[in-house]
Order: C-alpha cells, then sequence, then structure tokens
C-alpha cells in the first residue's frame, strides 16, 4: 500500500507533506519557481513507506491511502509523473493564490498540465 496526491493538491500545493516524510518520495510538478493553478505534488508508490505522516498535514485533505475506492486514477496519475520527475525534499511556499483553489471542482480537466519539475 501507498499513498496518492489527489485533485485537491491542484493550485493549493502546500508542501507540508514533504516536510514530514522520511523517505523523501514527493515530487513536484513543473518547475519549483514557477506555482501555477495546476501546480500539484506525486507521491512515488514504490518509495513510499506507507507511514502515514503525510496525510494528516495537507490542509487540502490532498493525500488518501491507496486503498479508498475509485483511486485508481490518481494511482496512475501519481506512478507515472513521480517515476519521472525529481524529488523535493523542502517544505516550499504555497502559490500566492493556493487558497483561491482550495475546494474547486475539475481542477485537474482544467488546469492540469504535463510538464515536469526540477525539483531541489
Amino acid at each position: 500500500m501507498a499513498y496518492v496526491i489527489t485533485e485537491p493538491c491542484i493550485g493549493t500545493k502546500d508542501s507540508a507533506c514533504v516536510d514530514v516524510c522520511p523517505v523523501d518520495c514527493i515530487h513536484p510538478r513543473k518547475d519549483e519557481g514557477d506555482f501555477e493553478a495546476s501546480t500539484m505534488l506525486y507521491i512515488h508508490p514504490d518509495e513510499c513507506i506507507d507511514c502515514g505522516v503525510c496525510e494528516p498535514e495537507c490542509p487540502a485533505e490532498a493525500i488518501k491511502p491507496d486503498t479508498e475506492p475509485s483511486l485508481e486514477k490518481w494511482l496512475k496519475v501519481n506512478a507515472d509523473f513521480a517515476r519521472t520527475w525529481p524529488n523535493i525534499t523542502q517544505k516550499k511556499d504555497a502559490p500566492a493564490d493556493a487558497k483561491t483553489w482550495d475546494g474547486v471542482a475539475d481542477k485537474f480537466a482544467t488546469h492540469f498540465s504535463a510538464n515536469p519539475g526540477s525539483g531541489d
């Protein structure tokens, strides 16, 4: 089992989860200096040790155990992008407009991009 990051992270990208992850399995989308609305983080499923310390740290409640129903899409998204992009090991400031994206529905369809990140 692993944890996955889901749609609520898009645009909000609070990286408090990065500070508590003991194995540095969290990966960014896009360059860390570019906080567009579609920015989100991913958990690498092969690196996650299922400790669960990241889940309560996420103010957007975007982190879920992969055993929850209907997460197949997010399992694939996390696996695909985390495997090809560098990890992030230090908490970064959230985007300036993060609060405006909190709770917005259907962000994946309108604000997701597959551009890679640069990590630390």
